[in-house]
């Protein structure tokens, strides 16, 4: 008799927190804390000054008691009166930041968006657009993959998109499934194709800009080389999705979301809906785009972030709903309205409390301030001392991998460019490689890696929105990120060998 095999289950992106804050916790008893002190650069950007707080790389020191020792305090099990104890990390995290950031801010506008989203698919509009959306791509369904991926990568590239990507895959993860592909394949051809574009930019200003000030290079210089970058990497996010999407297609069962593609198969209704698209319809679809066409603007004009982003979204979510219950779309009275809110936010709120839960990691090692005793000034001390021993070509690459694995502790773009530049850019004169370069490594670390590491609370809230738990993401992703860090490793090297 045959022993009946069973696949191995990828656990609950809760469990590998847990385990990765406790490995955290264990650290804080190995390593000592230490601290840097900072201070005020400045450096034009689109003509105007701009001021930023780093560190200062000459400043590192350990925290040592009285008889000069190094100090390991380690992380207790427990800590009253708000303080940090392994235990404390869910709600110590979930509280940590402002509005402006991981992780509080992230919480509050993951749980907002999903609200205004819950309103907008009371109305049913987004379904009824969908039925539209088949019907005239009937045969032409897979162009809809390049388009989009070109799309979010440019909008990466030029104004650092990133969290809004979150209800974008609201409205496409959907599509995707009802024309025959599945929810990652929504993931990839929008929060994947943002980062992408994020990381490979010649002008985000949220990521090279800030890098190459604080490096004292020339902002938004290089940007020729950047932009073949771009082309490149973007080329094979195109082909990379297309080709997967089509295997999809073929054969639905092969995902590995397939399981939980069933909420927007059956709980969606997407297989069951009467085309009826109606002006209330096309008024909640409208009320969107302009939305969206708000928010872009808001973003690229403005600068608008989270705090201003989540407002407009409810704003959409608001009058989405007032059509809603004048038109009756779906039978909505106003009760609707508020309970479409309810169960749009419920439906985010494990993201958001990932969220929390993973920046429970960087507080477990004593924050990412770099003038505050931490594990982790320690550990980025550390590796800028390995960066430097090696020939000019292995110490950019270095770089790049150092980068890519910070990343996984500090998710900010800008927060990175300013805890790891102004040890990067010192470092990288002794290795003999150029600070462009470096700029180069860091952009390129930065930013791939928020597709993969559980801890980026925009691809939390992406998974979220699109049903897909992050151990099956990662299960996914792998393949494709090696093709990344592959090509960009040969884009730093060339870099360094042609004296980017």
């Amino acid at each position: 008799m045959e022993r009946e095999q069973k696949a191995w289950k990828v656990p609950h992106t809760f469990i590998i927190v847990f385990f990765v804050v406790l490995a955290a916790a264990i650290l804080t008893y190995v390593i000592p804390k230490g601290q840097f002190a900072t201070e005020e650069i400045t450096y034009m950007q689109d003509g105007e000054e701009q001021t930023k707080t780093v560190l200062d790389p000459d400043s590192f020191s350990y925290l040592k008691d009285e008889d000069g020792n190094l100090i390991r305090e380690g992380t207790s099990l427990f800590e009253p009166g708000g303080g940090i104890g392994f235990l404390n990390y869910v709600f110590e995290g979930l509280v940590s930041g402002d509005k402006w950031g991981s992780a509080v801010g992230v919480v509050a506008f993951i749980l907002i968006i999903g609200g205004a989203f819950g309103i907008i698919m009371k109305t049913r509009a987004i379904e009824e657009g969908i039925l539209k959306v088949i019907d005239r791509t009937k045969g032409k369904e897979s162009l809809i993959i390049p388009l989009m991926f070109f799309l979010f990568s440019l909008g990466g590239a030029v104004f650092g998109m990133g969290e809004e990507a979150i209800a974008f895959a609201m409205i496409l993860v959907p599509i995707m499934i009802a024309i025959g592909y599945d929810a990652i394949t929504g993931i990839m051809i929008t929060y994947v194709a943002t980062q992408i574009g994020f990381a490979t930019s010649w002008m985000n200003p949220f990521g090279v800009a800030i890098a190459q000030g604080v490096s004292g290079v020339p902002v938004l210089s290089g940007a020729g080389f950047r932009i073949v970058m771009w082309i490149v990497f973007t080329l094979v996010g195109i082909i990379y999705t297309w080709r997967y999407a089509k295997a999809i297609k073929k054969d639905p069962k092969r995902s590995l979301s397939y399981t939980t593609d069933e909420y927007f198969r059956k709980e969606g209704k997407v297989e069951n809906l009467h085309a009826k698209f109606t002006l209330g319809h096309s008024l909640v679809i409208l009320t969107v785009g302009v939305g969206i066409a708000w928010i872009i603007w808001g973003v690229v004009e403005h600068a608008y972030y989270i705090p201003e982003i989540a407002s407009q979204f409810f704003t959409i979510g608001l009058v989405a709903g007032i059509i809603g219950v004048l038109f009756k779309l779906n039978g909505m009275n106003w009760d609707d309205v508020a309970n479409g809110f309810i169960d749009g936010a419920k439906d985010l709120l494990p993201a958001a409390l990932v969220v929390g839960m993973a920046k429970g990691i960087v507080i477990i090692l004593g924050g990412d301030a770099p003038d505050a005793p931490s594990v982790l000034n320690t550990v980025l001390y550390g590796a800028g001392q390995v960066v430097g021993d090696f020939p000019e070509a292995i110490s950019a690459w270095c770089m790049y991998v150092f980068q890519s694995v910070f990343n996984f502790f500090v998710v900010s773009g800008s927060g990175q460019a300013a805890l790891t530049m102004p040890l990067m850019a010192p470092l990288s004169d002794i290795a003999g490689v150029t600070r462009q370069v470096s700029v180069l490594a860091f952009q390129l670390g930065d930013g791939l890696t928020n597709i993969l590491v559980p801890t980026s609370a925009a691809l939390m809230g992406t998974l979220g929105a699109a049903r897909v738990d992050w151990g099956v993401w990662a299960k996914f992703i792998l393949k494709f990120m090696l093709i990344l860090f592959v090509l960009s490793s040969i884009f730093v090297i060339t870099a360094t060998l042609i004296g980017f």
